[in-house]
């Protein structure tokens, strides 16, 4: 079979298009043939030695296709099933094996690839505005980078719980986008500054929670934005890691909390999975949310896709077709 490997870390010259044994699956395991992989950011932390790991490898945490083969001990799966599953390496192929319990069944009305996007970047979204910060109406939520796949499905998963959200993004067509998905207003960084529009907005008062997936270059302004006891959510830093913070910056700017979160610990059991990929799924088929996809590419053209995504063009979800 086809796949991307990386044998070593490095720049986009390091995804390599080869060809590798299909994998069989073990105990507890299950073959899926690959329809659609997804790209995430991990994937170049991955590949670009950021992220370690074991070596070589196949990048790829996300995919949706139909079961091939199954293992021994496993049950309810079957070969034919249509299934998405994501925290699991090796999507970027032909043929993935993952373990049976973190397959999510993809209604009939989903296509796989709408099923794709909505595993890592609709999943984070789902626990961020229910889970890290359950937003409610009366609530206001900066979301940065409010126009990419996982931001654009957080303005709308906000939206939905009553609260007001703030969206950054880079360019007027982001922002619109923003704006489309439910951005009760918008803020065009490379236009203005936006913890000043912040305050505006506010009239002072600041937000209540920043979902910060930009990092280094948002981070320390985004606390300024936030109200008393104010939660900051850094869930990724796409424009690098932020510096170690002295935690009496937290007291000082007015008792503000901090976390880190990941989306492994919020899909750390079956229940917790199902229950959040249902209820994208059902909100999909109600129309209240959309995964807009925005660029598929073939699986032999990894480092054009991983270049679209790092040149920060992304208008939505990136997926590779083996």
């Amino acid at each position: 079979m086809k796949a991307i490997r990386v044998h070593t870390p490095g720049a986009l010259d390091a995804l390599h298009y080869e060809d590798i044994p299909v994998p069989e699956p073990r105990s507890g395991e299950v073959r899926v043939k690959v329809a659609y992989a997804g790209l995430n950011f991990i994937d170049i932390y991955q590949r670009s030695g950021q992220y370690k790991m074991p070596l070589p490898f196949t990048p790829g945490v996300e995919a949706a296709g139909t079961v091939d083969a199954v293992g021994a001990d496993v049950s309810g799966v079957q070969v034919g099933d249509r299934v998405a599953y994501c925290m699991t390496p090796g999507a970027y192929a032909d043929y993935a094996v993952v373990p049976a319990w973190k397959l999510v069944p993809v209604p009939e009305e989903i296509g796989l690839d709408v099923a794709t996007a909505l595993m890592v970047q609709g999943l984070t979204a789902h626990y961020l505005a229910l889970s890290t910060f359950p937003l409610q109406p009366g609530h206001t939520a900066l979301v940065h980078a409010a126009a990419g796949g996982a931001g654009r499905l957080l303005v709308q998963i906000a939206t939905r719980c009553g609260a007001r959200v703030i969206g950054t993004a880079g360019t007027a067509e982001k922002a619109a986008l923003a704006r489309q998905a439910g951005a009760t207003d918008t803020i065009i960084y490379t236009e203005a500054d936006f913890e000043e529009e912040v305050r505006k907005l506010t009239g002072g008062a600041g937000v209540d929670v920043v979902y910060d997936s930009v990092g280094q270059s948002t981070f320390d302004k985004g606390l300024n934005c936030l109200k008393p006891r104010g939660y900051m959510v850094l869930w990724g830093q796409a424009s690098g890691a932020v510096a170690p913070l002295d935690p009496q910056v937290l007291n000082q700017k007015g008792s503000l909390f901090l976390t880190r979160p990941s989306l492994g610990a919020y899909i750390a059991t079956r229940d917790e999975l199902l229950w959040r990929a249902n209820d994208l799924f059902a909100w999909v088929r109600l129309g209240t949310l959309e995964a807009r996809i925005d660029q598929i590419f073939p699986l032999a053209d990894a480092r054009k896709a991983h270049a679209y995504m790092e040149g920060r063009k992304t208008k939505g979800k990136v997926l590779l077709e083996p």
